[in-house]
């Protein structure tokens, strides 16, 4: 009777598959890789099981022997580990923000300067937010007497007349 090849990786009778994905999730975790907080390897696994399977078969090969070579389980986990990143980067570039968010951003900036602001302060406290709408911005709490303008052109400064919170 031969000796069975998965003996030594597969310690329990059922379960060995998740315990040791569950393992590899919390060593990825502990190094700073957290997309399978919101993406489930466990399921980008199961997608590829027959794949799974022969690359795992395929790295056992020798392992009595000290002759297994682990760089096609590896180039698999890696391609799960991608393919995961991919899906996060599509799932979170389909995540809008609420409508008005970008203005809620833009007035708590100008809530938060102490005494005078000028339009490149607003630019820089609120990254991602464009220039025109934070002079639409201005513009509308001008309107309403909410801050006031000092000054005119590149270099004019603003004042919060107290009214943003």
């Amino acid at each position: 009777m031969g000796e069975n090849p998965y003996l030594a990786a597969k310690p329990f009778r059922d379960g060995n598959g998740r315990l040791s994905r569950l393992v590899t999730l919390l060593a990825l975790y502990q190094h700073g890789y957290e997309v399978g907080r919101y993406i489930s390897l466990e399921r980008l696994v199961e997608e590829s099981r027959i794949d799974y399977y022969e690359v795992l078969r395929h790295s056992s090969d020798g392992w009595h022997q000290g002759r297994h070579d682990l760089l096609p389980w590896l180039n698999y986990f890696l391609t799960v580990l991608r393919r995961a990143y991919r899906l996060f980067e599509e799932r979170a570039g389909q995540v809008e923000s609420p409508r008005g968010a970008k203005t809620a951003l833009i007035e708590a900036a100008i809530a938060a300067f102490p005494g005078r602001f000028r339009l490149a302060d607003l630019e820089q406290a609120c990254p991602g937010v464009s220039r025109d709408l934070i002079r639409l911005v201005l513009r509308r709490l001008q309107q309403a007497h909410r801050i006031e303008c000092l000054g005119r052109g590149r270099n004019a400064t603003w004042r919060n007349k107290g009214t943003i919170s």
